[in-house]
């Protein structure tokens, strides 16, 4: 990995290690990538976000949990590529078309956030978490990647040191498991509070396609089959609108540093 470029950059608070590899040389181990994301002897971020091309000439994005597990969708992380495409040059922008494992996404990069369709969530059934053991229900709901939104009476109390317990059935591949505080009107719209706690990281300051997933929960809950939520997370708002069949996810995506890798 000695002299190999990379980019760090951050949506809300959710940061990630962006390796360059256009032409898709790199093997990229689960070990490579837990390095790489570790905050004392690495890089540090909750994942990595891998810039390669596709035989189509498309942007793949690329992504893995800290850990260096592999992980479907990241709404955040494909908003943070998105501006690296564009602040490196990489593709003009300011729309553009992401491939990903879920299928693409289009982006639209601005001065100050980036907007981005995701898959539709998709709001089934129910299960339950057990937090430093209290146990919580909570409403299954999949973005492209497994959720539980849980409400909480206040997010800020819960001890999240530990992992949550989920029933190994209803997520054989584990999941992001979102705590909700109570909903608040804001004009036309709805915002919550949100804490949550990414499979394969831990607790995050924000997570894009966790915010999606609370915003259909939300909504499915108000009766509303359409609208905006406002997701208050640790590191910021996000904004998430579900209408005319997409699902579009807002907020800031900044690039903080640019350097060349030292790791052997």
């Amino acid at each position: 990995m000695r002299g190999l470029p990379f980019a760090k950059g951050h949506g809300t608070g959710n940061d990630f290690v962006i390796v360059p590899d256009p032409e898709g040389r790199i093997e990229l181990t689960a070990e490579t990538v837990a390095r790489l994301c570790d905050r004392r002897r690495g890089l540090g971020g909750d994942g990595l976000l891998r810039v390669v091309r596709t035989p189509g000439s498309d942007w793949f994005m690329d992504y893995r949990n800290a850990d260096g597990s592999y992980a479907e969708m990241c709404g955040n992380g494909v908003r943070v590529y998105a501006r690296y495409l564009v602040e490196s040059g990489l593709a003009a922008g300011p729309r553009l078309r992401i491939q990903t494992s879920v299928g693409p996404v289009d982006a639209v990069v601005g001065p100050d956030a980036v907007a981005v369709e995701l898959p539709l969530p998709t709001v089934y059934g129910t299960s339950r978490a057990l937090v430093s053991g209290v146990d919580i229900g909570g409403t299954v709901v999949t973005c492209g990647n497994p959720n539980l939104v849980c409400r909480v009476d206040d997010p800020g109390k819960l001890d999240l040191t530990a992992a949550p317990v989920l029933d190994a059935e209803a997520f054989p591949a584990g999941a992001n498991v979102e705590f909700v505080g109570p909903t608040e009107v804001d004009g036309d719209g709805l915002r919550v509070r949100m804490r949550v706690v990414e499979r394969g990281v831990g607790e995050t300051l924000s997570c894009g396609s966790g915010a999606c997933a609370v915003a259909a929960a939300v909504l499915a809950e108000a009766g509303r089959g359409h609208g905006t939520v406002v997701v208050e997370t640790p590191g910021g708002p996000l904004s998430v609108t579900l209408a005319d069949g997409r699902n579009t996810l807002t907020g800031p995506a900044v690039i903080v540093a640019t350097g060349e890798l030292r790791l052997p």
